[in-house]
Parts: C-alpha cells; structure tokens; sequence
C-alpha cells in the first residue's frame, strides 16, 4: 500500500515553502495588496501579478530571485464554491520567481525536491504534464528527476501552455499532481480526472514573445513564474476530502455551523455547500476590507458587496436569523493574522463594515420576502426567470428558497429564464477586467527594450534640459511631430511631476530653437513619464534636446493643497478618531480632496475645529523635513503609510514635526506658512464607512472666496436684501412656494373628481356588474388612485380602469375592484392592471381590490385600456 505524506498545517506549509526557496538565494517579499497596481485588473488575481512590469522589461528589478505568497481573489468561478473540492474566491499562491537568472532544470529539480523531500509527497503519488512540443522538459523528468515516461503526460496548448493574451510573453507550463488513488494503475491515466488527481504545482517557463501574426522569438531574459495552491497543498498533507476541510478553512465553518446549531458531519450535502461558501467568502472580505477596500455598487466595492450578501444569504439558507457575519470573521482574522497582521490591525473596520452590510442587506432580503408574497398572491401558474434572478439579484434571495415557498402552493420556477438572466450576470463579471493583460500599452512595452525610464529632478529643479527619447502620436511612435499635433513625450529626465499619489502632474512647457510644446499633463507608466502636450510652434523630432520647464504657478498650488492634505489627516485623527486613515485623495491646482474612513458624518463643531486646527499649524510656520529611508525605519518612527499602497525598500519622508509623518512621492511646501489659509468646502459621504472632504488651500481659497463673494452679490441684487438678510428671505419664498402648491394639488384633486363624476354615466353593464374604464388626460397618480375608488364606490359592483398621462412619457394606471369581483371573479386587482400596464412598456400591482401601475409608452396608453376593457368583459360575462 503507498504511504502517505506527513501531515503539517496551513501554516507551516507556507512558512516551509518560503524557507526553501530563501536558502536557495531568492528575496522572500510580503504578499501585494488585492488591490493591484496595475490599472488593467480590477483585483489581484495571480502570484505573478505584482511582478508584471519586470516580465514586460518596463522595470528593473532589484533581485534575480524572489518567493512569495501572494493573496489572491477571482470570481470567475463564484458558482462552483462549495461545490467542487477545490474552487475558491480567496486563495493564496506560493511562488518562486526567476528574473533572467535559473530556467527550467533548476526549476523542476527544486519543484521535485520539495514536493518529495520538504513536503514528503511519495514519489509514485506524482504524475506530471508537460507541454506537447516541449521535449527540454519531457527530458528534464524523465532523464534528470528520474520519472517513467509512461508517468510524464504531454498535454496541449489549452492546458500546458501560459499566455497573457494573444501577443506579448509567454510560455509552456509543466505542472505536477497528486494522485489520491494510485491503486488504480497507470493505465489509461486521465489527470482531467479531479476525483483522482489534484494539480497542485505549475511551473511556467516564460521564454517567448508572440507577435500580433503569431510568431514566437525567444526571449533575451527567459523568465520563471510558478504557483504552488496553499490550499491544494493543504488538503493533499491534511488527507481531507477537500480543500474546505483544512485548518485554513474548516474553523471559519465550524464557527459557522454553532452558530446554526449544526454538526458539520452530519449535515447534508446542500448543508454543508451553504457552509462551504460561508467559509470561503468570509476570508475573502476579510482581506479586501483589511486592504482598503469598502462595499458599492461598482468595481471592487461591488464585489465585496456581493460576497457579503452571498455569506448572508447561505446563513439563512441553514436557518441562521440573525446577524452572524462578525463572528465568523473573527474566527477569520485569528487564523489570518499571523502571516498578514494587517488584518488584526484592521479588525475594527472589518468589523463595522460587516456589520452595515449585512444589517442593510438583511432589510433588503425582508422587502424580497415580501416581493414573493405579492407574486404568490396573484396565484401566477409560473414564477417566470426574471421574477425569480430579480429576487435574487436584487433582494439577495436564494433560488431554492424562492422554489421551496412556491412549490408550497403548487407553483413552479421558471428555471430556464432564471440561467439565462444568470448567464447575463455571468458575462458581467467576465467583462470586469478579470484578465492579466502583458499587452496593455503595447507602444511602451517596444519601446521599452531600447530605453530606460525617466529620471525625476522635479523635487528641486523647476526647469532641465532634457532629451526626447520617444515621441507618440495616438499611441503610435513617431519620428517627428509638426505644429498642430497632439503629442505624448517621454523625456530621458523631467522636472516635471506624473501624477501619482492623488496628486495631478504638473503643466509647463518644452522649448527649443523656434519650439514650444505646451504639456498639460504627466502620467506615469512603470519608470515612463509620459508628458501629454500639444505642439504650437516648429517641429519636434525624436532625440532633440528641449528645455523642460514647469509651470510654477501651478506647482505652487499643487504643492499647497498636497501638504494641506495631511495636515488634514492628522487634524481629523486629532479630533475625530486616532484609527481614521486615509482612503483616497485628489490634489488639484484649485482644490483638494481627501477620502477617510469613518462611519459616520462629522459634526459641523468636529469641521470648525478640524479648519481653525489646521489654520493654527499653518500661522505656527512648520518647516518640512524630507528624508529617504529603509521603509522599516520609516514604520518604526511612526510615518503613516495609505492602505493598499505598495512601497518600496526605500521611501520618502514628509515631516513637518509635532505635525504630521507621512510617506509621500507628492511635491510639498518647504513651510506650512506658505499655504497661507485653509478652508473646508464641503463633507460628504461617499460609500459605506468613507467620508470625503472637499477643501482649497493657498491661492485657491482666494479664488474660492470671490466666487462666493459674486453669488452673494447676485442674490443680494435679485432679492432687494443684505447679505445677512438672504437665508431669511429664501426661507419666506420656500413657504410660500409650499403653500401655492398645497393650493394647487387641491384644486387638481377637485378638477380630478368633477371630471371623474362626468364618467358615471359612461358606465357599461355587464351582467350584474358596471365596467368603466376611462382616460383622464394629464391627472396626477394619487388623484386618479382617488377618482377610481370614489367612482368604484358610486357605480357599487363593478370594475373601474382610469389612466393618465401626468407628465411627458409617463403612464399612470389605476384599477379599483369591489369585492364580490374579486370573490365570484377571481379577478384581482394587482395582477390585472399588472397586466395592462406592460403593454405601455411598465408594471405595477397591489391589493386585490385597488392597485396602481405605471408605464414609459405614453402613446400605448389607449390601446391598453381597449385591452383592459376588453378582456374585463370577457372576465365577467
């Protein structure tokens, strides 16, 4: 019988990995942020991620070797968590990387070597795949590491072959599994067999550039990018029957399952799938809020949003009623916070965002309940795909909830409907940037191999000479621009500033004999500083040497605003909350903007105090401090670093002692006397827990105030008052203006009802009811509810349709029911005008005996109360 691996844990895994690779010479760095630099990828989806740029040449690196284990999150494959052994949102990947140093020998020896040596996986468990055309590596396993052919799979450019995209690096893949059961033989192996096997480790030999016709032209620097699954790793040293059952995870769905008053063990398989997805999610938005990020609608905040309302939604599912996601997120943070203490750092946070969410969230599933109930009510034979993904989607209700209450009452789900609305999501979530793109910037990536990134003087020296490396025009590199031309630049040095940090790059001006390009902006792209400009005189031609010269008075502006930013941070922390950090920022020429985290709005006392504290240290004139340190020395004297920001070995220092300690790329006055005067303009909020700050500082407070001064003068103009007198005088106005339209809707209310007793004698009979359906022109919604029920009342058993148009491309329907329509008909209000309001592009509903709908077709509204009158006849004979 084979043997079996010793068993060791999560942890250790981790910690033995990167000691393995440390001894052999490679940097071990901390884990990136998820929230990546690359602007192409919404999140941190792979190891080799953070090292992108020094794959694509666009970045020196300062080591040949490196390891790491890198947080990872994908959602691709969100519906299949919980469900398979091994599918993941949040995972971590342990990587070794080779810059141009070792390739594919020393690679898979080292990847054999700790499989079967560190981790003792027993060498007739391994099986491994080889690219099919790659016979280096067939070689490699079978003559170096000594593994039977007949044990070695070639696989095909699907499987065994890693590109970024249809041009740009790549290279074949070798990976390794482990097999499960290897009393089956060797015969007719299957590694597609997930049951059997499990692929565990992947070496990519990146020793390629594709080109847009498909040709393949080695590398000069042939690089080594691997993955080693934790979690993978875990289940096979563990001997679990999944990745779930670990010590990384199971805890989390143990806290789980008490809370539910569940034995894991026992529970059934739709159970413990709820359970499963708990488990996972709940380390998911643990990382991304410990990273900065906060719940929305939109990018990364939409993804945790949704995770959280998953995690809710599958604690319902095993009968979970109350608030519970906190709990398992401190189970969470106490597995997490050893290998990444930002977490336990970040507990607070965590914390309260989970708490809003999922507090809001469960309000939301309460009003999807009740938005089934009124369905149900309309005893609809078919609960269509778009009611049931609505519910879903919307409302965060589960699929086999809506299921199981409706087959209560004898009615099924339109579960097709339902995969095609899901299908839609789906598409949604691929197209959101899920993708490792090497190819993005393709211009730069050329130019790259034949330049080197720009040097910055601009932190004292306003103007230089400098050398046009590069000229692009659309993206597309040039020989020479012309007068006319707009032109992207990049420089050998620049004075001038990229934006970066929050803070926008400078404006200034390139010269030369008869040349001017005016620069309106600078960005940065790896080490490139690509100067964003217009040429208005002469010609530019590459390799010229310009004289590069920012405009001062916008560095002036820039400057101020930046170093006000954190004289704000460290009032806001002073006043408001020590645990309150930055979250965002914009440093403008003519304001500034700063983001931070709080969950709550502040006092108008809090923002008085925060801008007299702030004016004190500007009067108290604090002279600045800038050093470059270790990062290490920089944390340990207390600089404060942004959440999710990636730093360097070594870091600027912005000090303005007593006052504030920042790390900081930006530009800053050389004294906070220089910003002259700081004003607050306005305080938002702008997501979940995120307050914003608007401000101006320096010479923009003057700007600021004139424009006031002119609005002021106009209002004062209009109203015939003193600038004291004009919140009194808009509050007269606005009554009035209350007033008059208390008169008003009264007066439509009368001419509503007057019309509608005009209608009475219009009504038809049918059998023992009266059928009046009518158009009432231009009548508001509640005065047409009213008519419909006065007229119901009058004409006593019948059945009343009124429509408006109240305003442009707006529908107004009411239907109004009496009761033994109801009870001998089965006719129900909600579910009839429901009906008719559709064929005005609208929907609607309510009571049985009263419901109001609305429509966008305005031109449709005749048609559709012939309909309603029409099948109310039909309904009645």
């Amino acid at each position: 019988m084979p043997k079996s691996p010793k068993s060791l844990s999560g942890n250790q895994i981790r910690q033995k990995f990167l000691d393995f690779y440390e001894k052999r010479q490679h940097q071990v760095l901390p884990s990136a942020s998820l929230v990546p630099e690359d602007p192409t990828v919404l999140l941190t989806i792979a190891g080799m991620l953070p090292f992108k740029p020094i794959f694509l040449g666009q970045r020196q690196s300062d080591f040949a070797r490196a390891t790491t284990s890198q947080k990872c999150l994908r959602t691709n494959d969100i519906e299949n968590v919980g469900r398979t052994a091994r599918h993941h949102t949040f995972f971590e990947m342990l990587g070794n990387f080779s810059f141009g140093d070792y390739f594919k020998e020393q690679a898979i020896a080292w990847a054999w070597e700790l499989s079967t040596q560190v981790f003792a996986l027993p060498p007739e468990r391994l099986i491994v795949s080889v690219f099919r055309e790659d016979d280096e590596a067939f070689a490699i396993w079978r003559d170096k590491i000594g593994i039977p052919a007949h044990r070695i799979q070639r696989m095909g450019e699907e499987d065994n072959f890693w590109a970024s995209g249809s041009t740009g690096p790549c290279g074949p893949c070798s990976e390794l599994y482990y097999d499960f059961h290897p009393e089956k033989g060797d015969k007719d192996i299957d590694l597609e067999d997930d049951t059997r096997f499990i692929e565990y480790y992947n070496l990519v030999f990146m020793q390629y550039n594709r080109d847009a016709d498909g040709n393949l032209t080695p590398l000069q620097n042939k690089n080594i990018d691997t993955g080693l699954g934790l979690e993978r790793m875990a289940q096979i040293l563990q001997q679990v029957p999944n990745n779930y059952e670990t010590d990384l995870i199971f805890p989390i769905i143990k806290t789980a399952a008490e809370i539910a008053g569940l034995d894991y063990a026992k529970s059934d398989e739709k159970t413990k799938v709820s359970l499963k997805v708990i488990g996972d999610h709940i380390r998911a938005v643990v990382h991304l809020i410990a990273d900065g990020v906060t719940a929305s609608n939109i990018g990364r905040g939409y993804i945790l949003r949704r995770l959280i309302r998953r995690v809710v939604r599958h604690g319902r599912l095993i009968g979970i009623q109350g608030e519970f996601t906190t709990q398992v997120a401190e189970t969470a943070i106490a597995l997490a916070e050893d290998a990444y203490p930002n977490v336990r750092e970040r507990n607070n946070s965590i914390q309260a965002e989970l708490q809003r969410e999922e507090s809001q969230f469960l309000k939301t599933l309460e009003r999807g309940e009740k938005l089934l109930a009124d369905i149900l009510a309309q005893k609809p034979d078919l609960i269509s795909g778009t009611d049931a993904f609505t519910l879903y989607d919307t409302y965060g209700f589960p699929l086999e909830l809506t299921q199981e209450i409706a087959e209560e009452q004898g009615i099924t789900v339109d579960l097709a409907g339902f995969e095609v609305e899901m299908e839609k999501q789906r598409q949604r979530a691929r197209d959101a940037h899920e993708t490792i793109d090497l190819t993005v910037q393709g211009s730069l990536d050329k130019l790259a191999e034949h330049i080197h990134g720009t040097t910055f003087l601009g932190y004292s020296e306003p103007q230089s000479t400098a050398k046009i490396e590069a000229l692009l025009v659309e993206g597309q590199a040039v020989e020479s621009a012309s007068s006319g031309t707009e032109i992207q630049i990049i420089l050998d040095q620049t004075p001038f500033y990229a934006e970066s940090g929050g803070q926008i790059g400078d404006r200034g001006y390139l010269s030369g004999d008869n040349l001017v390009v005016r620069i309106e902006d600078v960005k940065k792209e790896s080490d490139f500083f690509i100067h964003f400009g217009r040429v208005e005189r002469g010609t530019l031609n590459l390799g010229d040497t310009v004289t590069a010269q920012i405009d001062r008075a916008c560095r002036r502006r820039a400057q101020a605003n930046h170093t006000a930013t954190h004289l704000l941070q460290a009032a806001l922390k002073k006043i408001v909350d020590p645990s309150i950090s930055q979250a965002g920022s914009l440093v403008a020429f003519d304001r500034l903007r700063f983001d931070f985290n709080c969950s709550r709005s502040l006092t108008s006392e809090e923002l008085v105090q925060i801008e007299e504290q702030i004016n004190t240290w500007i009067a108290e004139a604090h002279g600045a401090d800038v050093a470059i340190m270790p990062l290490t020395d920089a944390k340990a004297k207390g600089a404060i670093a942004m959440f999710g920001e990636k730093y360097a070995s070594e870091v600027r220092v912005i000090d303005f002692p007593g006052v504030s300690m920042e790390l900081c790329g930006g530009t800053h006055v050389n004294n906070t006397a220089e910003i002259g005067v700081f004003k607050i303009v306005s305080e938002t909020g702008v997501a979940s827990g995120i307050r914003r700050i608007e401000a101006v500082a320096g010479p923009a407070v003057l700007d600021y105030l004139n424009l006031r001064d002119k609005v002021v003068k106009e209002l004062c103009d209009r109203f015939k008052v003193k600038p004291e007198e004009i919140p009194e005088r808009i509050t007269t106005i606005q009554n009035e203006l209350k007033a008059s339209q208390k008169q008003l809707d009264a007066v439509k209310q009368e001419l509503a009802l007057a019309k509608s007793d005009q209608l009475l004698s219009q009504a038809e009979s049918v059998g023992e009811f009266k059928v009046l359906v009518a158009n009432l022109g231009d009548i508001e919604p509640d005065a047409l509810k009213t008519s419909a029920e006065r007229l119901q009342q009058k004409l006593g058993e019948s059945a009343v349709i009124l429509g408006s148009v109240p305003t442009e491309g707006k529908v107004s329907l009411v239907a109004a029911f009496s009761a033994k329509i109801h009870k001998d008909k089965k006719l129900q209000a909600g579910k009839f005008i429901g009906g008719i309001a559709k064929l005005c592009g609208g929907g609607g509903g309510g009571r049985p005996n009263l419901a109001q709908a609305g429509g966008k077709d305005s031109s449709k509204l005749p048609e559709a109360l012939d309909t309603a009158k029409r099948q109310l006849i039909e309904q009645l004979q």
